[in-house]
């Protein structure tokens, strides 16, 4: 199973199971209670995919269970063959155990650990498709063992798998970074909107403002296929809940609209201030339009727009996207099958009516963290990007690294 492509002088094409022992990983009885404990890892593909190294486990078992597992040591690299997350990839921090949803590839001395790693790496997409040829995702031992990768002399391994493992660590250290900063937040949004710092006192619900009392209105879409209109390649942005994310707008998940149909669909225009709010699925995720021009939203989104000149929108938007209040929304919920929230219970959602000055300094604080993640959160796409790149160029042969100098 090889990509075909030329590869430099020196370099060989090898299958995985010529460069490595591959284990399927088991399962000890989970009747009997004395198999888990604290001692050993027991890896699952839920622990594969947050870091490179994989050094914890959601489960653990005791010598007993780990006994009675199959074990593999430091430096084995672990690959999720079943199930619908097949293609998650780890490197063993330690010797540990997995279930029998990942095959791990013990190194024999003729590949590097490291280089491995990242070698099978480039392939989840060619056993992503593999499986996908079946009704359950499913690459065998067999099957998984006879997937090649292109295999340079060890020194230049060794070069490839530090370069890829200097970025690596970059990513680490953004990730740290992001991490603080969120906590950084969460604690900020905290103390200025439930009574800590800038607030005069405590939230009272009886004082609270209805959420429709203080908005032009509050509405929702409709799909324009319903009315006749197609899809357009390109024209309006039309929003779905899918572009309402954690992380703010999300545009690569709209589609688009013509021009009649968003004119047709005047009641659900947006614009820039707008709040948006999830009212189905997944229901609360909120944001702020800026900068985003003329849009349109499907029936999946409430629009909220503030009018009453006590109220600044970005306090809003910040009051609404608070945890307690996507938990207060999921609490209050119809459909079992399709979570959903209707307007009515939007427009009763109440808001603390503070001084037009403190709302604004809350809001302005808040909008400079958000400014903060936003810039490490695009650090950390581009330095994804760049571990894309070189992992293309370098794993293939096509940009090679020198060799060290060795001193006279």
């Amino acid at each position: 199973m090889s990509a075909g492509a030329a590869l430099p002088p020196g370099w060989s094409r090898a299958r995985i199971g010529s460069v490595g022992t591959v284990v399927t990983g088991s399962t000890p009885s989970t009747g009997d209670r004395s198999n888990y404990g604290q001692e050993f890892l027991f890896v699952s593909p839920g622990d594969l995919g947050r870091t490179k190294h994989v050094t914890a486990s959601a489960k653990m078992l005791s010598a007993r269970g780990y006994s009675r597992s199959r074990r593999v040591p430091a430096g084995s690299t672990l690959f999720v063959c079943i199930g619908s997350t097949i293609g998650k990839v780890g490197l063993a921090g330690r010797d540990l155990a997995t279930n029998q949803q990942i095959n791990s590839i013990v190194p024999t001395g003729q590949v590097d650990p490291e280089f491995l790693y990242y070698a099978v790496s480039v392939l989840s997409p060619l056993v992503r498709e593999r499986a996908g040829e079946q009704a359950v995702p499913l690459v065998n031992k067999t099957e998984f063992a006879a997937f090649e990768i292109a295999l340079p002399p060890l020194p230049e391994q060794r070069r490839i798998a530090e370069s890829l493992g200097d970025v690596d660590a970059l990513m680490s250290v953004i990730e740290r970074m992001l991490a603080k900063k969120q906590a950084i937040k969460l604690g900020m949004t905290q103390h200025l909107l439930t009574g800590g710092t800038r607030r005069t006192g405590g939230t009272d619900p009886r004082a609270d403002v209805r959420l429709g009392e203080i908005s032009a209105s509050i509405t929702k879409g409709a799909t324009p296929t319903t009315y006749g209109f197609a899809w357009e390649p390109s024209g309006i942005p039309f929003l779905r809940s899918e572009c309402v994310s954690e992380r703010g707008l999300d545009l690569r998940q709209s589609m688009f609209i013509s021009p009649a149909a968003h004119h047709a669909l005047r009641r659900s225009r947006v614009a820039d201030g707008d709040i948006l709010m999830t009212i189905t699925g997944y229901v609360g995720r909120v944001v702020r339009l800026a900068n985003t021009g003329e849009a349109n939203i499907n029936q999946h989104i409430a629009r909220v727009r503030i009018k009453d000149g006590r109220f600044d929108s970005g306090y809003v938007y910040h009051y609404l996207s608070q945890h307690s209040m996507r938990e207060y929304y999921e609490s209050i919920v119809t459909g079992q099958a399709y979570p959903q929230i209707s307007l009515a219970q939007v427009r009763n959602t109440g808001v603390p009516p503070l001084p037009r000055e403190e709302q604004q300094a809350i809001a302005a604080a808040l909008d400079d963290a958000d400014g903060e993640l936003t810039v490490l959160r695009r650090r950390l796409t581009k330095a994804q990007q760049v571990r894309q790149g070189m992992m293309q160029q370098l794993l293939t042969g096509r940009t090679r690294l020198p060799a060290e100098e060795t001193a006279l």
